[in-house]
């Protein structure tokens, strides 16, 4: 089964860094959005089956983003990317709907586990 994934990071290396990762696993990287108002609208457009989310972002955060694409489809599975020390903002997000998360800088074994569980 081929898994679409949207990749939102503000920072162009984090988002090649995961698209590596997910290529390796045979994933399609659909699309790549560098803020929150991107993925919004990226997300409505693609209808990926995981979204990874950074949570600060210029223009519209990670936790605003995942409520309004919570807010349009209550289904979708998105999982946190943050760095160490964000744990409020993380559980925010995790309120505001997102499955689970990942921390910067990402070990392979635990974003296949993250995006694996989310799919169960």
């Amino acid at each position: 089964m081929s898994i679409r994934l949207l990749i939102v990071d503000d920072a162009p290396f984090v988002r090649r860094s995961l698209s590596k990762i997910a290529e390796e696993r045979g994933w399609q990287v659909v699309g790549e959005a560098g803020n929150g108002k991107e993925a919004v609208d990226q997300y409505l457009a693609l209808k990926p089956d995981i979204v990874t989310m950074d949570i600060t972002m210029p223009e519209m955060d990670g936790i605003t983003a995942v409520k309004e694409i919570m807010g349009r489809d209550p289904a979708a599975r998105i999982i946190m990317c943050t760095a160490l020390g964000q744990q409020d903002m993380v559980v925010e997000a995790v309120r505001a709907g997102a499955r689970d998360f990942i921390v910067k800088p990402f070990k392979k074994e635990r974003v296949f586990a993250a995006i694996e569980g989310v799919l169960k």
